[in-house]
């Protein structure tokens, strides 16, 4: 066992074969350490890291995204449901998934990394007095991926708490699916003054039960957590207004591959027929598409030509077509994305000629996390664009330091920002920044690299939670970004 640490978190990444090993936000040990051989220092919440970008560089060459981080989440979580060895690929080796595997592991979870992104995961000695301690439930309400081992927990185990979870700062993020359709599921909710976390549970000697159920909103979240419990719960459970995302759709498939019975995969409406037991089986994590989305956007701004491999094209849904919307030429050229390096990218108007907007929407429609880069890109194209960010209140506020770098964009409410491009006529200059979630560092991160001048970016942890090594990735493509 290791001493307890101050400072907070601290990572150690191993070579092949070798587990995690880091430190718990309270300063305590979380999981054990074998045959440490190497170790790299990856962070420190001690101090606030930044990325100094000299920007003006034009890129080449060819770039492959990670695994997609709300998948990842997903299924990681997922292991929850057997007592059997669930073998996971393409793990993305980001903050919050690294934070999560953390979690499973304080709860007993047995997670080997066999190679970089290659994970097994065994959940046959669940600490169950873990699972309702007060440290549980402070390291849950940190970390927003914890709302995922919800559903495993209530329907392997009984009984599951649910704080408010942490993440992104962009505006509120209900539980009310998840909570509602747990108790469809037959739970009981009581609310924990100490711990400040709802408390769900099945009644002693009872199992959670099918049930048909119409979702208030089509929630991913809500819907994995709660897919996820009627794969144990007795009878059948019948889930319309289900989000229908890759991801979704990915989850399902690992869950079939473990022995549940779903149908209509693909669809909004999922049914489940419950089973007794899951067992173990192996999965690969799809490609990230905001990553491929925010590829193509660095492609445009930098006036670059790029080629994005495995990009998973059928898994893409309206982004490519939403990006040519701007002007921006894509070739698909087997499952990869070739962006060729033009001069002038001219947004497309509707056919009766009002000004284009591009707004998100549940899927098969435009992810929200992807209007952020959409909307740096559009300063430097041709013509006018609303962009329209239904879901959060708060994503839209970063655009305060694009218009400080020059950019013209009347942010009309919380929800609508008007761009006017530039053409490259005018190019952004660089500043001092801060990240206020992922997706809006990704996007200004992207803008410094397109700035004249020396542009420094702090809070780079929140960058860090969805982005693997993105500073190393960039620079082998041309970029100059130094981390501080």
């Amino acid at each position: 066992m290791l001493p307890p640490r101050e400072g907070g978190l601290r990572w150690v990444t191993p070579h092949w074969g070798i587990r995690l090993a880091g430190w718990g936000l309270d300063g305590t040990h979380c999981c054990c350490l074998h045959k440490i051989e190497t170790l790299s220092i990856i962070k420190k919440t001690t101090a606030m890291s930044s990325f100094v970008i000299e920007g003006g560089y034009k890129l080449s060459g060819t770039i492959r995204p990670q695994g997609a981080k709300n998948e990842a989440l997903e299924v990681i979580s997922a292991t929850l449901l057997t007592e059997e060895e669930v073998t996971i690929s393409n793990v993305p080796e980001i903050l919050d998934v690294r934070n999560l595997i953390i979690l499973l592991e304080g709860m007993g979870v047995k997670v080997n990394r066999i190679e970089k992104g290659k994970y097994t995961f065994k959940a046959d000695d669940i600490d169950t007095e873990y699972i309702s301690s007060d440290d549980f439930v402070r390291k849950c309400a940190a970390l927003r991926g914890s709302v995922m081992v919800v559903g495993p927990l209530l329907a392997r185990f009984g009984r599951a708490y649910f704080p408010k979870p942490g993440g992104d700062k962009i505006g509120r993020r209900r539980v009310d699916t998840h909570i509602t359709g747990m108790i469809n599921l037959g739970a009981s909710l009581d609310y924990d003054e100490h711990k400040k976390a709802f408390f769900l549970h099945v009644p002693d000697g009872g199992n959670l039960s099918g049930k048909y159920m119409l979702l208030d909103e089509a929630s991913v979240t809500g819907t994995a957590n709660i897919l996820m419990a009627a794969t144990l719960a007795e009878g059948t459970t019948t889930i319309y207004n289900a989000a229908c995302e890759p991801y979704i759709q990915q989850l399902c498939r690992m869950l079939t591959a473990m022995g549940a019975r779903i149908e209509g995969i693909g669809s909004n409406l999922l049914t489940v027929h419950g089973v007794d037991k899951l067992h173990g089986a192996g999965h690969t994590i799809l490609p990230d598409m905001i990553e491929v989305g925010s590829f193509i956007g660095m492609a445009a701004l930098n006036r670059s030509s790029i080629t994005i491999k495995d990009v998973s094209y059928d898994n893409l849904g309206i982004i490519p077509e939403s990006f040519r919307r701007l002007g921006i030429k894509l070739e698909q050229r087997g499952d990869d994305i070739y962006v060729p390096e033009q001069e002038s990218y001219v947004i497309d108007s509707f056919l009766d000629g009002s000004i284009m907007t591009i707004s998100d929407a549940p899927w098969p429609g435009l992810t929200p996390d992807l209007l952020s880069v959409m909307l740096v890109v559009a300063t430097q194209c041709k013509g006018s664009v609303l962009i329209h960010q239904k879901m959060f209140e708060s994503r839209l506020f970063f655009v305060d330091r694009l218009i400080d770098m020059g950019a013209q964009i009347i942010l009309c409410d919380p929800h609508r920002a008007v761009v006017i491009g530039h053409d490259h006529n005018f190019q952004l200059k660089a500043g001092n920044m801060l990240s206020p979630d992922i997706r809006a560092g990704i996007a200004l991160l992207l803008a410094a690299m397109s700035a004249k001048g020396t542009s420094v970016i702090s809070n780079i942890e929140q960058i860090d939670r969805g982005y693997e090594d993105i500073d190393l990735r960039l620079n082998a493509l041309g970029a100059h970004i130094t981390r501080q």
